[in-house]
Formats: C-alpha cells, sequence, structure tokens
C-alpha cells in the first residue's frame, strides 16, 4: 500500500488522477491524505468524484472515502475492463482530466473502448478539447494505438452540458522519441463566444494580434456558438508544426478584462515558439505515462513545471521508473526515460 500526502509538489487534483492510473496500471493499491492540500479549498471536487468513479468503472477497483470534500481515500484497483462507458461530471467539472485518469490504462487494454464523458469542454484549469484532438492524442497515436475524440457540444463554466465521445483501440507501446518539432506551417488564433457581447471576441483578437504580430491576417477569427450554449469564452492559440501541434488557451471570467486573457495566452505561446522544444508547459506533464509505461524515449520540453515533477516523483514511486531532466539547446529541456 502505497501512502501519498495530497498536499506534496503539485498539491491538487493531479495527484489523484495519476494516483488512480497508476494503480490501475501496476495494481498497486494506495491511500492519499490532505487531498488537493495545496488549493484554497481542499478535499475532493465533484470532476475529482467523476474521474476517481471512472477509474473504478474501468477497473473493477474500490474506493473508500469518495465523497465531494473528502480529504482522504483509499483505493483499490481490480483488473482494467475494457468496453463502453459513460460518465458524467454533473457541473462544469473537465471532461478532459476525468478522460485523463483512464485513458492510458485503458490504451493498454486487451479490446476497444469507447467513452461518452460530460460536463466541462473549456474551462479553467484544465486542457480544452482541441488540446486533446490537436496536440496530447496524435502524440499517443504515434505510441501505437489508435484514438479519435469527437465534440458532440461545448460546455462552459459554469452551465456545463458539454460532450465528447472518444474511441480507444489499443497497441503496445511503442518507445518514440520527440525532440523535434519540425518546420513551422500555421498559427491561428480562434475567439469562441456564447451568450457574451460579440465584441469581447474582437477585443481578444486584436490584443493577440499585437502579441503575435507576425502572423498574418487570417490566422485570427471569431467564432459566435448558438446562445444556449453559455455564457462562455474562450481564446484557442495554436501553432502548427511538422511533428506537433501545440495549443495554448485563455478563458473568459468576470472580472478579467478580454485584453488581459489574450495577452496572456498569447505570450505563452510566444514563449514556446521562441523555445526549440516539442512540447509546450501542458503537454509535458502528459507525456510522463505513457513514455513510462513504453519503458523509454524521450522529448524536448520548455521550462518542467511543477505538475511534471510532481507526476514523475509519482510515476518512480509506483513503477520504480524515473526520468533524467536536462538543459537542451534553444532554451528546451531534454526528458529522458530512466
Amino acid at each position: 500500500m502505497i501512502t501519498i500526502d495530497g498536499s506534496e509538489g503539485e498539491g491538487g487534483g493531479q495527484v489523484l488522477r495519476y494516483s488512480a492510473a497508476l494503480s490501475l496500471l501496476t495494481g498497486e493499491p494506495f491511500t492519499i491524505t490532505n487531498i488537493r492540500g495545496g488549493r484554497a479549498k481542499p478535499g475532493l471536487m465533484r470532476q475529482h468524484v467523476t474521474a476517481l468513479e471512472a477509474a473504478c468503472a474501468i477497473g473493477g477497483a474500490e474506493c473508500s472515502g469518495l465523497a465531494v470534500g473528502s480529504s482522504e481515500l483509499t483505493f483499490r484497483p481490480g483488473t482494467v475492463t475494457p468496453g463502453e462507458y459513460h460518465f458524467a461530471v454533473g457541473t462544469a467539472g473537465s471532461t478532459g482530466l476525468v478522460l485523463q485518469t483512464v485513458l492510458v490504462p485503458l490504451m493498454l487494454a486487451d479490446k476497444p473502448s469507447r467513452l461518452v464523458i460530460e460536463g466541462g469542454t473549456h474551462a479553467m484549469a484544465a486542457p480544452p478539447f482541441e488540446f486533446l484532438q490537436k496536440t496530447l492524442l496524435p502524440v499517443l497515436e504515434r505510441m501505437g494505438p489508435k484514438l479519435s475524440i469527437t465534440l458532440d457540444r461545448h460546455g462552459f463554466y459554469p452551465r456545463g452540458g458539454g460532450r465528447i465521445v472518444v474511441d480507444i483501440e489499443p497497441a503496445p507501446l511503442r518507445v518514440i522519441t520527440c525532440t523535434d518539432r519540425g518546420s513551422f506551417k500555421a498559427g491561428k488564433a480562434e475567439a469562441l463566444v456564447t451568450g457574451v457581447p460579440f465584441d469581447v471576441a474582437d477585443r481578444e483578437l486584436a490584443s493577440a494580434r499585437k502579441v503575435l504580430a507576425e502572423w498574418p491576417e487570417d490566422a485570427f477569427a471569431s467564432v459566435q456558438l448558438p446562445a444556449e450554449l453559455g455564457p462562455g469564452n474562450v481564446l484557442l492559440v495554436a501553432a502548427e508544426f511538422e511533428h506537433v501541434t501545440e495549443v495554448m488557451s485563455g478563458f473568459g471570467k468576470l472580472g478579467v478584462p478580454a485584453e488581459r486573457l489574450a495577452k496572456t495566452a498569447a505570450k505563452r505561446m510566444t514563449g514556446y515558439l521562441a523555445s526549440q522544444a516539442f512540447a509546450g508547459p501542458y503537454l509535458q506533464d502528459q507525456l510522463l505515462l505513457p513514455f513510462a509505461m513504453a519503458g523509454g524515449g524521450a522529448f524536448t520540453t520548455v521550462k518542467l513545471s511543477l505538475h511534471t515533477r510532481t507526476a514523475a516523483d509519482l510515476i518512480e514511486r509506483f513503477t520504480g521508473r524515473g526520468f533524467n531532466f536536462a538543459e537542451s539547446e534553444g532554451g528546451a529541456h531534454l526528458v529522458e526515460v530512466r
């Protein structure tokens, strides 16, 4: 039984999701205390409960202490069973974070799976649908599994109600090397709005243009979604290279000017563009688990985040497999499975 202090490292929901996935992959049970102890509102939130319920469903696991507000739980894994599953967060909690909890275990199962996940598809502090579709899943497909994801319905905070469908054809994971992103092909900034004044999109795009001044005029576009999906707003900034597409995002929030969120998202993109790294700040920690389960591999990335270091520590505790981190050329950092 592995005992984890949920306040250490990143101190948030990532510790839960990674622990559950690793438990299903290794068969090692765990107890976690001080759940989300590093957050202003500690304890389990609805999206964390759904993620753990999903892990229990696909893995025949038993989990005590699984309730909103809980600060401690024990997870005992069973056997991962592929199939068709439907998970609903019930709030705008992230569909993508629920997916990330069960994705790698199902990628290594013996039969295909289909997941329908309902909740937030575009919510703060979580990967938007486009990141999963354009950034994460294409890299994972290079490792062997066939993965597809579709967006049936957008879900914004606070309403939620979004819906994604994910198909997984498992395969043994190949060791890959992702140290070269290739040449730049195209950039795109897209402002999605629903149920909010349309000038919000115009202001975001104008602000993003000032930062990404080298991108052509037609790289910036606005999208008006049906009002019944809102209120909601997200700015998506994508850079397509030969071997990877990176997506940065900024989410509309009461009290935060449109110009500010757009400038922040665009500056994150310019930081990535200025490096020679393959993986941006959000892709880096998502690659650690599949690379570790493949037994090898390497990738370059931007400055290492606390999320990444926390994930690496958890992987080593469950699997005994660690990572080497070293500075590389062009402002990048090299991550290698040890």
